[in-house]
């Protein structure tokens, strides 16, 4: 199993950020040649230059899926918190416990964003055939 984030400068141009984030994204796709991708839908919340910046990064994911015709899901947290922890308004703390839980892994995955992609690719592996049609 392999997880991990990418870490970017704040006083990197956001070009520049996106293209770690792309080129990371294909990388990734090239070693493990998934069938899919799970990403969790975007929260908007009071924040909007962070929601625009997420929703950049989650354009470049999506890109790097499609240049290579990998198939991307998409779930809402509240369903991602719901598959892992069996509450849709689980804290991040019980996610990470979860994630760290199911998985059987030594330490809880740091930071947060690790423990959340790994909840998703949960998500995405618990969903129902009808559920993933739909997602």
């Amino acid at each position: 199993m392999d997880f991990g984030w990418w870490h970017t400068s704040s006083g990197e141009p956001p070009a520049v950020r996106l293209r770690t984030i792309f080129e990371g994204v294909r990388d990734l796709i090239d070693l493990h040649e998934p069938d899919a991708v799970a990403l969790e839908e975007s929260f908007v919340g009071a924040d909007a230059r962070t929601a625009l910046s997420v929703g950049q990064a989650r354009g470049v994911v999506l890109v790097a899926c499609a240049l290579v015709a990998v198939d991307c899901r998409e779930y809402p947290p509240s369903t991602v918190k719901q598959a892992v922890c069996g509450y849709g308004r689980a804290q991040k703390d019980q996610v990470q416990r979860m994630v760290k839980s199911i998985l059987g892994l030594r330490a809880i995955p740091t930071p947060h964003h690790a423990a959340d992609a790994l909840a998703v690719a949960i998500c995405h592996a618990l969903a129902s055939p009808l559920q993933r049609a739909v997602s």
